[in-house]
């Protein structure tokens, strides 16, 4: 497997980043739905701080994922696949990127307003990006539940294309962002290429 973006497929970086990052957003999805409605205690301070904590690190996984990206650029779209369902997918993948910065960055916002302290584990604090503004709080917090959302809808229209290209297209879309070799697909679509081989050699 090459670590690198190829034409035809996402490299071995790029899968592990999109697939932890889904993770943690799934995660983090079910933990914020829930300590919303915990009595207060130490457990709902932990929780809470947990996820600030992992937030934080899906931001910095997103940043690397696109830094990532720009620097070894991204497959060509699979072959007979209409232009407009070419323009709809990137516009999906950036829609998805910018939701992956503007989540955690308003809940950092809205942690800042508050005027609660912010650590990632534990192990360092984080700066503030705003003083004490009640607010500023309610939109930040109300920001970043309408997001979640969004991310929500656009992660479901997302995976739901990914499906169908791969149930009913019979194509590499979904085959491509995992390791070769998981699901079947188009071979001409899957195949190494000469120089794929002389990178994984």
């Amino acid at each position: 497997m090459s670590w690198k973006n190829s034409e035809r497929r996402w490299g071995g970086v790029s899968q592990l980043l999109h697939w932890l990052i889904v993770l943690l957003i799934l995660g983090q999805a079910v933990v914020g739905l829930l300590m919303v409605d915990m009595l207060n205690s130490p457990d709902k301070i932990r929780i809470y701080a947990l996820h600030k904590s992992f937030g934080l690190t899906v931001l910095a996984l997103a940043a690397l994922r696109l830094l990532w990206r720009l620097f070894t650029g991204a497959p060509r779209p699979v072959p007979g696949v209409p232009r407009w369902q070419e323009r709809a997918a990137v516009f999906t993948h950036w829609l998805l990127y910018a939701l992956l910065f503007a989540i955690p960055v308003s809940g950092w916002l809205f942690n800042s307003a508050a005027g609660y302290p912010l650590q990632w584990f534990g192990l360092f604090n984080l700066p503030p990006l705003a003083g004490r503004d009640e607010a500023l709080r309610e939109a930040a917090i109300a920001a970043h539940a309408w997001l979640f959302w969004l991310l929500v809808a656009v992660a479901l229209v997302h995976a739901a294309a990914a499906f169908y290209h791969h149930l009913f297209l019979r194509d590499a879309t979904l085959a491509r962002m995992l390791p070769r070799g998981w699901l079947q697909a188009d071979a001409a679509d899957t195949a190494p290429t000469p120089l794929e081989d002389s990178r994984d050699a």
